[in-house]
């Protein structure tokens, strides 16, 4: 018994993957920095909320009109050349802006630029990040390996907004020369990932336009894939509303912007526990179960959000509907994972995203034009 024990696969002993996941982890903690800092340095610029939304669209645009064409590619290229090229590209175009900012010499169109440039290379790396970890993860260990980068995503996103304008604060140009600094580190720790990272047993004959839609393809010739892309789509709709109808609600109950705040980060702070015990109980749960559960479960909190007057109580609700996300998250993207060919994935998964984040994507690029604001650091999770 100890013997089988003792030779137990372990993901803490798989050095390919904590070399891309650390790598990944500062790079995620420090694009959520110069996200929160740039809307900070072009209204320092300019003034203008709108050109703000500008640039915010443009680091959105990519995750809208980028994702389906570079699935094909993700498939047919190195994807650890893919990976390297993304985060030297990204961390180059995040060094220009501190030195346009040390020279005095900022601009609009130049953030607008390094915006669409860092979105795409998000969605580069991302398509083959997910592609690449079949490859370097037993599939016993995928599920954990997939929860892992959920936790590392819900702890950026909670930590790294503070950070960002606690560090804008500090210097302009800081929290862009830290984010050009993590790219730098995260390629460095993808020189230690070994191995091949892409099925090469078969060789792409199909033309490019055909390949862009083989992923779409294959969703709809798998109903309960089908079935959970659509209704993430919708969900993402909804959460990333509701997110604003809480920051209304909150200030009719005349909370603060401290106490709004709070509110707000006990809400990410439900999805960072939901990471963390997905990757315990995630075997315990089927697809199916995960899908029709789920969503029964937001469908009984949403409605308690009418209910609550108090800020606090109104992040508890929010943080329980969060909390289930990742779950939804890692059960359902380690069955497609390991029901997709090696070969195919990297199309299904930009197809998926393309019907799941779409929408949301361009409902954001418009908001941020009209002055609303969007998130740089790219798309939203893909369940709440």
């Amino acid at each position: 018994m100890q013997g089988n024990a003792a030779r137990r696969p372990s993901l803490w002993r798989n050095r390919d993957f904590f070399a891309l996941w650390g790598g990944q982890a500062v790079s995620a903690l420090s694009a959520q920095t110069s996200g929160t800092a740039m809307p900070l340095l072009v209204l320092a610029t300019t003034g203008s909320p709108s050109d703000a939304g500008i640039v915010g669209a443009a680091g959105t645009l990519p995750y809208l009109v980028a994702h389906l064409p570079a699935g094909p590619l993700v498939d047919r290229w190195d994807r650890r050349r893919i990976l390297l090229t993304s985060e030297l590209c990204a961390g180059l175009a995040l060094s220009t802006v501190a030195v346009a900012i040390w020279l005095g010499r900022v601009t609009v169109a130049h953030l607008t630029v390094v915006a669409f440039v860092q979105g795409l290379c998000f969605v580069f790396f991302g398509l083959a990040e997910r592609a690449a970890l079949p490859r370097i993860v037993p599939a016993a260990l995928l599920p954990t390996a997939i929860a892992h980068n959920e936790a590392r995503s819900r702890g950026a996103a909670l930590a790294g907004p503070p950070l960002g304008g606690l560090l804008f604060g500090i210097g302009g140009a800081v929290p862009f020369l830290a984010d050009a600094l993590s790219y730098a580190l995260s390629s460095v720790g993808l020189l230690f990932v070994r191995g091949d990272l892409q099925d090469r047993t078969t060789t792409p004959t199909e033309s490019l336009w055909r390949a862009t839609t083989e992923g779409l393809r294959w969703i709809w010739r798998h109903p309960l894939v089908r079935a959970a892309i659509f209704l993430i789509a919708a969900g993402n709709l909804v959460f990333q509303a509701l997110i604003l109808v809480l920051v209304v609600l909150a200030q009719h109950h005349g909370a603060t912007s401290t106490t709004i705040g709070t509110m707000l980060g006990i809400y990410s702070g439900g999805g960072l526990i939901g990471a963390i015990a997905a990757g315990k109980f995630h075997h315990r749960f089927t697809p199916r179960t995960v899908i029709v559960g789920v969503n029964w479960i937001w469908a009984a909190l949403l409605p308690l959000f009418a209910l609550a007057s108090n800020p606090l109580l109104i992040g508890a609700i929010g943080a329980a509907c969060a909390f289930v996300g990742p779950l939804w998250n890692v059960v359902i993207i380690s069955r497609t994972t390991l029901l997709v060919p090696n070969e195919l994935l990297g199309r299904v998964t930009s197809a998926a995203m393309t019907l799941s984040w779409g929408v949301m994507t361009a409902e954001s690029g418009v908001r941020a034009v009209s002055g609303g604001g969007a998130d740089r650091r790219g798309a939203p999770a893909t369940a709440s």
